[in-house]
């Protein structure tokens, strides 16, 4: 029975509702059809035999309506890089950026530029970080946004100045202030110009000629700007502690110059403290006969001879022991007398066990000079998990230490100088050795000689040192700047609650990295870096900075570069009024600090230079997980201090890039990958082929950049392979829209085929995900929704079922103007998509759309366009139940061509037969919608079994479950597919199974070649 020829089902009014209502379902990117058993089957046309693109017979290929393009499949060897090239050029990317700067939109999306280190040639790591950056600022520039970034880069240093020394190698010794200075802007510049070029072959859209820089005059200005208004409100001061040290740099540096070492080997010793004046309660448990002695552990024995003190925890248990093997007497924590006395190789005796509390008034003799007292001290530092409980205090060497000496008046005296030598004051056993090495020697020298060590042992641990030199730092007390970072943090860590964080553990990882930071030391001992504007008194302990010398220096640094601290006399770097009261320029008192500020405090200071408008916030900074302790902390910190706001609103944070088996690159290990020998290809390009930039973006794009990032040959080769994949699919779009004009030939979205405004239902899903994987800074989940649909939806699915209608109708059949409606929406969501990640790509298919007669760039004509009435969840039910059966129907001929069967499809009277009828009108057809998605030769559609089948055919059977109008009609039928080898022939023509005889056209084709 017929529609419309018999009585209606009772869901067959929703059903048309819903297919022209839509109350949308969510459905899922990648569909999975419910099968034959209820288990869940992913689409595919196995057992199809796609009709081939040639399908042509004689005389009637002029008929068959083939493809139509000059967009390439594949573009070999050079042609990829050429081509990105010749795109560049002619797509105006050097434009794009003040392009869209000059449009008249109000919405700003400021993406601030962390500046890359100006030292060396551009790497994968430069790679990630831009391009990430790139898709954002291209995503929401097509979105309708003004972007606002400027490229900048940090070009001050101790790793610049150490690289220029090197090159000089003893030459060095006799340069001046500036000749270094000098020779070290000349190298920064140098590698500028070397990373910009590869940044814009990259595709980064900049105004590559307004960059920021670190040694620009009015970048310093600013920057002193800010450095005074920290000072005015006493965040920044000068004082005497313990810092870390590089003796390899001869400067401080602060925590994120550093770089821990887990492989550093310490010579740990166990040293004896003897008792000098117990504590009362410590004089009631010994007999006083036998000498005692506290037990002190400690990896760093050249810091003994500045010993001041030893701590307890006042909270915990210690004891007095027996030696088994010597019949000393030591005091140590209780919990570790088993431990300890196994390491010395011995046993401890228990004689008495008291509270550390029991310890107060109580001192030990030093040591090494045995008429010193070292007083026993309570801390909160020490702790029961390492040692003995007992800690030896240096305040000149430890920040905890130096907290000790500050509430109990200790000396703080340093007997290290800055090349990490015993100064004189150590004493003439251990002046001018260097503590690390022959100073440790003489250290554990005088211990055995003292009878005062009781063991050495080579401890492997985690180690600081200095980020460039690669050499272990010492902790040494001097002069130093330091920022006041415990007024700032608590606001700082109410301001980072607004931020959003991408991944949202980033958060967490900044504020304990804040927490762990006691105090934020800015000065450096170098000459390559912005000057502390200090004027230090000749005689005296007294510095001098006022609001007139500061303006008067920031004026000159604005006009003529920081070089004026080292090039003009001191006289003239002070204001005429302040000069005349520090005793005029014949006798002044004061001289300019040699100290320069630490590069963290440089480029923290860039959102007062960069970010627009007077709140200075930026929407996104975007750097790698080590700048949580860096850009992202000295840019949060000196923003609070400075006006008290975050410069951020969003933080995004990548990984490192990595070798393939998640090694660290180095030149050692010979696993580095160049950028430009992936984009160019190396010297053998048999090896190393020229890839082009658009592989190396989907490679950044496609990687999980939220954790460490994996590159090699393999992957280069896979993303590729993934670019070959969609280029395939890209040419099959255009060149099945030849000959289509959307404007004229479009078929209005209702009367199109029912799997075309499915297919629309799914494009504008998939627009929905991929725009939203864009705000979330997402692109790899952008990169797997992209491939999803082209592989399974597009190239697995739709385009095998449509090439028929594409190919061998009419060139203006609704039929076939349906689908390339379609296949014009699809193209343009395609592009549109991926535009950001491949924006070269993105170019080269829009210079071969046909109906676009000049054709702008895809980055001026906006984002993703797709309209409220593709949305048709209704469809999902009508195009999921036929593919069940087409499923049952192809599983049962694997590897044959479906076309060569016959297939008689019969379903109880119901909703499920109603929805068949729409796809089918007629009883028995090889041109229906139905037959079409099954792709046989000819498709029956019967509400009841058909009577005299012979018995060499296949049954299946199944069930389908309806569910429209979110669950309000259900309704499970069941199925049968009968399927029989057909009994007509092979039509010249279009290759189906549908003609009388083999010389003569199927009726379709017979009626098309007619008129031609």
């Amino acid at each position: 029975m017929r529609w419309g020829l018999r009585p209606r089902g009772p869901g067959a009014a929703a059903l048309a509702a819903a297919w022209n209502l839509w109350v949308p379902p969510r459905l899922p990117c990648r569909p999975l059809w419910r099968g034959t058993t209820g288990s869940l089957l992913v689409r595919s046309v196995t057992g199809a035999s796609n009709q081939p693109q040639n399908s042509s017979n004689g005389s009637y290929r002029d008929t068959v309506l083939l493809p139509q393009t000059s967009f390439p499949m594949k573009l070999l060897g050079r042609q990829q890089p050429d081509t990105e090239l010749e795109i560049q050029q002619k797509c105006g990317f050097s434009e794009l950026y003040s392009w869209q700067r000059e449009r008249k939109v109000k919405a700003e999306f400021c993406l601030h530029d962390g500046p890359p280190y100006a030292n060396g040639d551009p790497h994968v790591g430069h790679a990630l970080n831009k391009i990430l950056k790139d898709i954002a600022n291209r995503y929401h520039m097509m979105r309708g946004s003004k972007i606002h970034f400027v490229p900048g880069w940090d070009c001050h240093g101790l790793p610049i100045e150490i690289k220029v020394l090197s090159e000089l190698g003893g030459k060095a010794q006799n340069l001046s202030a500036m000749e270094i200075r000098e020779k070290a802007r000349s190298f920064a510049k140098a590698a500028i110009e070397k990373q910009k070029l590869s940044f814009i072959r990259w595709g980064i859209m900049a105004d590559w000629n307004n960059c920021y820089y670190t040694f620009d005059g009015r970048y310093e200005a600013k920057q002193l700007r800010i450095f005074y208004q920290m000072y005015d409100k006493g965040l920044i001061y000068r004082s005497y502690k313990p810092v870390f040290w590089s003796p390899s740099s001869r400067t401080a540096l602060a925590e994120a110059e550093l770089e821990y070492n887990p492989e550093h080997i310490s010579r740990s010793v166990y040293v004896k403290f003897p008792l000098l004046k117990p504590s009362p309660k410590l004089a009631s448990l010994l007999d006083g006969s036998s000498p005692v002695s506290f037990l002190v552990w400690t990896t760093q024995p050249w810091t003994i001879p500045a010993n001041q003190a030893v701590c307890y925890m006042p909270e915990s248990k210690y004891a007095v022991v027996k030696c088994s093997s010597s019949g000393d007497l030591y005091i140590l924590g209780a919990d570790k007398v088993t431990s300890v006395a196994s390491t010395l190789g011995t046993t401890f005796e228990v004689i008495s066990t008291f509270s550390g509390v029991d310890l107060e008034n109580g001192s030990c003799a030093h040591p090494l000079i045995s008429e010193r007292e070292s007083p026993l001290l309570p801390a909160n530092h020490v702790t029961m998990t390492k040692g003995t409980g007992l800690v030896h205090t240096a305040p000149a060497h430890g920040m905890e230490d130096y907290s000790v000496a500050a509430q109990h008046n200790l000396s703080t005296d340093c007997l290290v100088n800055e090349d990490g030598v015993f100064t004189d004051a150590a004493g003439p056993e251990l002046q001018n050795k260097a503590v690390l090495k022959e100073g440790t020697d003489a250290v554990i020298m005088m211990l055995q000689a003292a009878k005062n060590l009781l063991k050495e042992e080579k401890l492997v641990h985690s180690y600081p040192y200095d980020w460039r030199t690669k050499k272990p730092v010492v902790i040494r007390a001097s002069k130093q700047w330091f920022v006041n970072i415990t007024d700032i943090k608590t606001t700082a860590k109410e301001l980072l609650k607004k931020v959003k964080f991408i991944p949202g553990s980033a958060l967490n990882a900044m504020v304990e990295m804040m927490d762990r930071r006691p105090y934020w030391c800015i000065s450096r001992q170098r000459v390559w870096g912005v000057p502390i504007p200090v004027f230090h008194h000749k005689t005296k302990d007294d510095v001098l900075i006022n609001s007139q010398t500061i303006e008067h220096i920031i004026q000159l640094v604005e006009e003529h570069g920081s070089d004026i601290w080292w090039t003009l006399p001191p006289e003239q770097l002070l204001p005429k009024e302040v000069l005349s009261q520090v005793g005029g320029p014949d006798a002044l008192e004061y001289v300019p600090g040699q100290d320069i500020l630490d590069i963290w405090f440089d480029s923290g200071t860039s959102w007062s230079n960069v970010l627009p408008g007077t709140d200075q916030r930026a929407d996104l900074y975007l750097e790698g997980k080590d700048q949580l302790g860096g850009w992202f902390q000295s840019s949060l910190l000196t923003s609070v201090a400075a006006r008290n706001k975050s410069p951020f609103k969003t933080v995004v944070v990548h990984g490192f890039t990595l070798g393939e088996k998640g090694e660290k690159m180095s030149k050692s290990l010979g696993n580095i990958i160049d950028p430009d020998v992936v984009i160019n290809g190396g010297q053998d390009h048999s090896k190393e082929p020229p890839y082009g930039a658009d592989v190396l973006r989907w490679w950044v794009a496609e990687s999980n950049v939220f954790t460490e990032v994996t590159i090699s040959p393999s992957l280069l080769n896979a993303a590729r392979d993934d670019i070959s994949k969609l280029r395939n699919t890209l040419r099959f779009l255009l060149g099945n829209v030849a000959g289509f004009n959307p404007e004229t030939d479009s078929i209005p979205v209702n009367s199109m085929y029912v799997i075309d405004q499915y297919m629309l239902h799914l494009l504008q899903d998939l627009a929905n995900k991929i725009n939203d994987s864009y705000k979330q800074y997402d692109f790899g989940k952008v990169v797997r929704l992209l491939q999803a649909f082209y592989t399974r939806e597009l190239s697995n699915f739709y385009f095998s079922i449509i090439k028929d209608r594409l190919y061998c109708e009419n060139a203006d059949d609704p039929k076939r103007r349906s689908c390339q409606t379609a296949l014009a929406e699809i193209l343009d969501v395609m592009v549109r998509s991926f535009a950001p990640i491949l924006p070269h790509l993105a170019e080269e298919v829009f210079q071969h759309i046909p109906y676009i007669k000049e054709p702008k760039s895809v980055f001026r004509t906006g984002w993703i366009k797709t309209s409220s009435i593709w949305k048709k969840p209704g469809l999902e039910e009508a195009i999921e139940s036929a593919c069940a059966m087409r499923d049952s129907f192809l599983g049962s001929i694997p590897g044959k061509n479906a076309a060569e069967y016959e297939v008689i499809i019969v379903i109880e009277p119901g909703l499920l037969f109603e929805i068949m009828e729409m796809l089918q009108a007629e009883e028995t057809s090889s041109t229906s919608q139905l037959n079409e998605l099954m792709m046989a030769s000819q498709t029956t559609l019967l509400s009841q079994e058909p009577r005299g089948i012979s018995e060499d055919v296949t049954e299946l059977k199944g069930t389908f479950l309806i569910n429209l109008e979110g669950g309000d009609i259900r309704e499970e039928s069941s199925y049968k597919v009968i399927v029989m080898t057909t009994t007509k022939e092979k039509c010249p023509r279009c290759w189906k199974y549908t003609a009388e005889s083999s010389d003569t056209l199927c009726p379709r084709c017979a009626e098309v070649v007619k008129g031609k």
